[in-house]
């Protein structure tokens, strides 16, 4: 038998739940069926073949900002979703790492070739993906390597499922509505989750990073000597006490600002976690759960030519208005949460019914 048994709901008897539609994008009740559906329904195989001591099916590891990766690989073997039985199976999972490749030190031509071996090979022994041109099947990466290492096998990037948390529009030829946007969260959290702590948050703005890119040089020489935006270019120092005094500045921060750049960051979910409402400055970025969560009920959304009036922007925001995204943001602070097994509405169940709401969408490209 293997690892990946299948488990009943019988297993997980907390069935019942609720939900505050005010974030989502279907009604409470709507989601609820779905999600249900989900639960009962909702099968993958996962390919059983590849030595675990070279890149498959061992997380790298589960701290840092890339644990997002390494939880779902977790997560897949102690949830519910799947199947020894490949004709029950609605998708399929190349349990292939390339972070861990990285970690062995493994160039960028070295991963791509090593992708593509491993898909020809599941080609070969396999069916399924020659059905589809490999459009049912998907694929789990944190680190932008990773997307770049698909670029080898034009099926895996135009027609799978692609879960990753490089998801900008702009380059690494992400496809929105058939790719999946993986949070990407710097995992531990040391300290506890916020919100719904108006009265304690007297900084209007906070962001603390280096400038790679235009926007993030833009917004330090506009906004670096203001008085009520706090602009730190530079990374604060986390080996002594920078985690503290950063942690400090997300409980006290009203807005916490999430300027795109060309590196991934976790930046996002810091704010979430930590109660501050993210100002998302991009003009091209897929979000996380953007298909189930209305980003607008408890974020800001920003193009990168607002930075000129930043601070006029967020001033406007009332705080009342603000009291609510606050509010709202605590509310969807779970759907961000990695778990070990993982719980229900957590980030991997998150992800799960994003690929469970492409399980119909299978469009192979044929070229």
């Amino acid at each position: 038998m293997s690892p990946f048994r299948e488990r009943s709901l019988a297993n997980f008897p907390e069935r019942a739940f609720s939900l505050d539609s005010s974030v989502y994008h279907s009604p409470e009740e709507a989601f609820r069926l779905d999600y249900e559906q989900m639960e009962e329904e909702f099968k993958v195989f996962v390919y059983p073949d590849g030595d675990p001591e070279t890149y498959f099916h061992t997380p790298r590891k589960l701290t840092g900002k890339y644990a997002s990766e390494g939880y779902f690989f977790k997560n897949i073997r102690e949830s519910r979703f799947v199947t020894d039985d490949p004709r029950r199976a609605h998708l399929f999972f190349l349990p292939i790492s390339c972070h861990k490749m990285r970690g062995r030190g493994l160039t960028n031509e070295r991963m791509i070739d090593e992708v593509k071996k491993y898909v020809e090979y599941v080609k070969f022994k396999y069916p399924y993906w020659n059905r589809t041109l490999g459009a049912d099947h998907f694929f789990v990466t944190c680190h932008d390597i990773g997307v770049k290492a698909t670029k080898g096998v034009p099926h895996l990037m135009k027609n799978s499922i692609r879960v990753v948390c490089s998801s900008r529009y702009d380059d690494d030829d992400y496809i929105p509505h058939k790719d999946v946007t993986l949070p990407q969260v710097q995992l531990p959290f040391f300290h506890p989750p916020g919100g719904n702590d108006f009265k304690n948050r007297n900084t209007l703005a906070f962001w603390a990073g280096l400038s790679d890119s235009t926007l993030k040089d833009n917004l330090k020489a506009i906004w670096d000597n203001d008085t009520e935006l706090d602009i730190q270019n530079n990374r604060i120092d986390f080996r002594s006490t920078g985690q503290v005094v950063f942690m400090e500045r997300l409980y006290k921060s009203k807005f916490c600002l999430c300027p795109h750049g060309p590196i991934g960051s976790s930046r996002i979910s810091d704010s979430i976690h930590f109660g501050c409402v993210p100002v998302i400055m991009s003009n091209y970025y897929d979000l996380p759960f953007n298909d189930i969560l209305d980003w607008r009920k408890f974020s800001v959304m920003l193009k990168e030519t607002d930075v000129y009036r930043l601070k006029d922007i967020l001033k406007s925001i009332s705080t009342k208005h603000f009291m609510i995204l606050n509010q709202n943001l605590v509310k969807i602070q779970k759907h961000f949460n990695w778990n070990t097994p993982p719980v229900r509405l957590d980030a991997f169940h998150m992800v799960m019914y994003e690929l469970w709401l492409r399980r119909h969408l299978i469009r192979p490209v044929r070229t």
